[in-house]
Formats: structure tokens, sequence, C-alpha cells
């Protein structure tokens, strides 16, 4: 074997010697290297200075050979004619490159043609593949992209909504695979526009079902001699409560929803697993379908699941609760406002002062409300915009007959033990200070107060609402937008109409399911608030406000924007006073982190 052609590694070498059972090769740049037998590939006997500059195969002897065994110098011999180090060497070539043959041990099998021209499939596939990953790679280097770009641009979209952990690509361009990472990439190439809102595809939010519903017809009370008001905003089209009153009576009518969506049907299970409608800036998923909220929505003669109670100032008494039929007048805050300043309708002057009496007995009771500035955040046709949310008679008339609602309702699940979800909040851990003052609190008083509230919860019991300053509170007012108002329903109506009703084992369980959902809704709700906030400071970079300091931390300001519901530190060398007003102005926003900083203008 001294002198002949070996293949080791890919690499043409002389075997020089051979020293007990290793061989000494030689290569082409002169080193040598000592190996083993079964470590080299035998070529040819005679070694002589070869190349990779091959001549011309004949390929189509090889229609002759399909799926036979030869040896390497039968193989060339076909091929080329003759066999010598050259032709060995350039065989040797091919079937390493395995399109038309492979290795069996020492001899060469002839692959047929459908494994050939299967192989060349699937490497034309490669070399094309990569040079697109090639041509995307160069494009996102220069921060643009095209159509031939499209599906690594999705794969990188699904990493930054949360439904990939990986995209190949990113990996290419030294970009970590994360939500953040991605979706950052794509507002820099403009493949996502910054209004384009990823947190509810990112926590994997149901979307909205057209879905057809039936109305069972019941027996219902007649109440339709009422005059019923649906107070809400502008735009709302879809009211679930409304107000009357009947000499002592107060009566709230709440949309039927659980007369078309009983416990345990399939349209029950939709709603459970969203838990709540998501008011996001640029749009509503609905936690029904909105067949059900077309059928449902109290304008006009309507189906209501109507409560009746007295309230002799101190106490509820006397509580109706009855499937009606009620004839509703839809109507504005605005112009409520505007009856209640003229005096101009006395069914709503009455239901004003039952409201203000019942909020100060629960004043009486220890009610704390810290007033904290709010914002609505909308986006509507490319613009984002951010209004403080502002008291009015009218809204201050309706969520106190909706606190009393609840609050009469608790009253009666508990009294005829109807397993329901009651709201909960302990008590909080305020010094009796801040209690004398709690009606005149300042805005940094009322900021470091919300620490020493207790987290509100959902219960079976009957138990403490602190912060409404009632002994038992039930949400009851809403069932086409939050499942436990729906929950109530089902539960109060299967016990007006003597059938079984949830056990509170069954209804613990719903709790800690819909909790789950809820989770997510308050999670996107804020994250959605809070990127469009970003956007709104993007548009509007001049914009300017108010901070209120409510709290030092360090050598640091903490400052409250009440115009636009946000919170910013800023550094100081003389720290100014708590509740000092100073005005300040966008220096930096970050919509991938939705963070925002502030400078004093």
């Amino acid at each position: 074997m001294i002198n002949s052609l070996v293949a080791y590694k890919g690499k043409p070498a002389c075997i020089l010697n051979t020293d007990g059972n290793k061989f000494a090769l030689e290569f082409a740049d002169s080193s040598t290297f000592k190996v083993r037998e079964k470590d080299f590939r035998f070529i040819h006997p005679e070694f002589t200075q070869i190349s990779d500059d091959c001549p011309q195969a004949d390929f189509s002897v090889l229609t002759e050979l399909q799926e036979e065994t030869l040896s390497l110098q039968e193989i060339t011999e076909w091929l080329f004619d003759e066999f010598n180090a050259q032709t060995a060497w350039c065989t040797c070539l091919l079937v390493e490159d395995g399109l038309y043959f492979y290795w069996q041990k020492d001899k060469v099998f002839v692959r047929p043609t459908a494994q050939v021209e299967s192989v060349q499939a699937k490497r034309d596939a490669e070399k094309l593949a990569a040079e697109s990953l090639a041509h995307c790679i160069d494009n996102l280097s220069k921060n643009i992209f095209d159509e031939q770009d499209e599906p690594y641009l999705k794969e990188i979209a699904r990493v930054a909504l949360n439904q990939s952990k990986t995209a190949k690509i990113l990996s290419h361009i030294g970009v970590e695979n994360s939500p953040e990472a991605a979706y950052k990439l794509l507002l820099k190439i403009q493949y996502f526009e910054p209004s384009f809102n990823p947190y509810p595809a990112r926590f994997n939010i149901p979307t909205d079902e057209e879905i057809s519903v039936d109305v069972p017809v019941i027996e219902r009370v007649d109440l339709t001699h009422l005059a019923s008001y649906a107070i809400d905003n502008e735009d709302s089209n879809d009211a679930d409560d409304a107000i009357s009153i009947e000499g002592d009576k107060l009566w709230v009518h709440v949309a039927d929803v659980a007369n078309i969506v009983p416990s345990g049907s399939d349209l029950d299970v939709y709603a459970q697993e969203r838990g709540s409608n998501f008011y996001l800036p640029e749009s509503i998923i609905h936690m029904l379908p909105t067949s059900v909220t077309k059928a449902t929505a109290l304008s006009g003669e309507s189906n209501a699941l109507s409560f009746c109670f007295e309230f002799d100032g101190e106490n509820i008494n006397n509580i109706e609760v009855m499937q009606s039929r009620v004839n509703v007048t839809n109507t504005t805050y605005n112009e409520v406002d505007k009856w209640l300043v003229a005096d101009s309708n006395e069914n709503l002057a009455k239901i004003q002062a039952i409201g203000v009496t019942h909020q100060v007995f629960r004043d009486s009771r220890g009610a704390i409300n810290l007033h904290l500035p709010s914002v609505d955040v909308r986006f509507i046709d490319g613009k984002a915009s951010v209004t403080p949310q502002v008291s009015s008679p009218s809204r201050d008339l309706v969520a106190e007959m909706m606190v009393m609602a609840g609050r009469t309702m608790a009253q009666f699940t508990s009294d005829n033990l109807i397993p329901v979800p009651y709201a909960l909040q302990d008590e909080g851990d305020f010094s009796a200070e801040f209690l004398a003052k709690k009606d005149s609190l300042t805005l940094s008083e009322s900021f470091l107060a919300i620490k020493n509230f207790k987290r509100s919860a959902t219960s079976v019991k009957p138990l403490l609402h602190y912060g409404l300053g009632l002994p038992a509170y039930l949400r009851v007012t809403s069932p086409m937008r939050r499942y436990y108002d729906l929950l109530t329903h089902q539960q109060i109506i299967n016990f007006i109409t003597d059938k079984p009703m949830l056990s509170v084992s069954r209804v613990k369980e719903i709790i800690g399911s819909v909790n789950v959902a809820l989770s997510n809704v308050h999670k996107v709700s804020r994250a959605s608030d809070e990127h469009f906030k970003c956007l709104f400071l993007n548009q509007n970079p001049n914009w300017t406000a108010t901070g209120v300091v409510v709290d030092i931390r360090g050598d640091k300001a903490l400052f409250m924007i009440p115009d636009i519901g946000m919170m910013t530190q800023i550094k100081f060398k003389n720290l100014p006073q708590l509740d000092e007003e100073m005005q300040l102005q966008v220096s930096q926003v970050n919509l991938v982190d939705r963070s925002v900083n502030f400078k004093v203008v």
C-alpha cells in the first residue's frame, strides 16, 4: 500500500510508510500524520498529484446501473472510461457528494433515478431557502423588507405576539428570541404600525364570534308603566341597566341575559372563558356574542331582571325580584345633568336625593373613595386620545344606584342562601387621623393611602366590603359585560323560578377559573391603555401637562399626571414639596416597554 492514494477527512494523501498498525500519510502541503487503516479510505494503488478539477463524467451510464453496488474502480471506469489516480479521486468526490451514489463500506451504491431527483429537489429547496434567508438578513440590516421576506417576518411576528418561542432568523441577525425584542424589530422596520396593539394576541385573548341566539318566551311582570331611564355615554348603544322610582320603591332593571345564557350552556362556557368584556382603546372584545347584546340590551320595550326595594335612610327593605317587561328611555349623562340642574325631571331628582342619602349612610359606615384621577383612552381614525374622566351629578346618581342594587341583592341572596360570587374587601390599615380627614385628602395623601387598602376579592361568603362601607356587596348590573354578574343572575332566576341552583362548591370552582381569565383581562387592558398613551404622546410631541408631586423617593420626586393618568420620577438637586405642581413635558417615549420619561418645563 506504500505510495497509494487515499482519502483522509476529505483530503487526498499518499501513504509514505507503515509502522505496525499505523500508516504515515503525507498531504499536499507536505505535512504528515499517522493514522490507523480504518481512518482512511483507499482510492488508487498509485499516488500522483491530483486536483479537484475533474473531467466531465458520463452520467448517462447510470441508467443501467441503478441500485447496483460496485467497487470504486468499476464505477470510475463506467464514468470516465479509465481508472487512474485522478479519475478515481473524482469518483470519490462524487460519492462523497452523495447525489448519485453513497458508500456502503468500501463499495459504492448507485441511487435509483427517483432517489436522485428527490435529493436534488431537497438541495434546490435548501439553496433557495438559504438565498431567501440571506436576502432577508441583508434587508433587515438596512431596516427594510419586501414581499420575499414575508415568511420570515411572520415567524418574527409570532415571537412578538408570544405565539412561538423562536424564529430562526432572529438568531442570524443577533436579536434575542423574546416578544419584546421581536416587537421592537418589527416596529423599527415598520412591519408593525405603532397603532397596532400586540397585547390581546400576546395573551391569547379569544376574539368575537358570531353566534345566532334564540330568546325564550317566558311569563314576565309588566312594568312598562314605569318611567325607566338607561343613562350612559354618548356613544353607547348597549345599555344593560335602567332605573325607576314608584312612590317609595326604587327599581333597578338589568338586561335579562341569563334568559338567553342559562347556567351550563355552550354560551355560558363561552362567557366563562372570557370573564369580562375587554374595553380596549381601539375596540371592544365582547364576553358574549354581539347577538346576545343586541337581543338583551335595554332600549324601548325590553326584557329585564328587575330589583325593587325601599331605603329608609339606613336599611334596605321590601326587596322584590322579578323577570319583567320594561319600557326604557335611553339618555346620556350630559342630558341628565341638564335635567337635574333645571329640576325638570321629578323622578330622577327623587332618585338623586335618595342616592345622596345612601352615600351619606355609607360614609358614616367607613366608606372611602380616594378620588384618584382616571382617564379614558381611545384610538379612532388613526388618532389616539386621552381624556380625563370627570364626575357629574348624573354619573354620581347612576353609580350610587348601582351600589344600592349590589347591596340589595347581596342582602337578598344572603337571606335566601343563594350561592353567588360576592365582592369583598377586608378592613384597611388606616389611622384615626386619616379617617377623620378622608373627605378632604390632598392628591399625595390619596396616593399614599392606596397601600393601606386590602386587595378586593371574590367569595361565596357575604363578607365586608370595606371601601364601599357595606356589610356585603354583589355585582349585579352588568351581566352582558361581566361574568360574575351573569352567574349571579342565573342563580337568582333559578331561585325565583324554583329551578335547581349551582352548589356552593361549584360556584367556588367557577370563581377559580374565571379569576384566571380576569387576570388576563386586567393585564391586557392595562398594557393596551399604556400602549395608546405612548402613541398619543408620540403623536403629540409638544404635549405638556401639570404634574403633582405625590411622593419623595431618595433624590427623586414621584409625579402623578392627572391629564394622562401616568406617573413619572424626576431627579432633583432641591426636592419639591408634596402636592407641589409643575409643568411637565415628554422627553422620551418607548413604545416597546410602554415607558415615558418627562422633564420639568
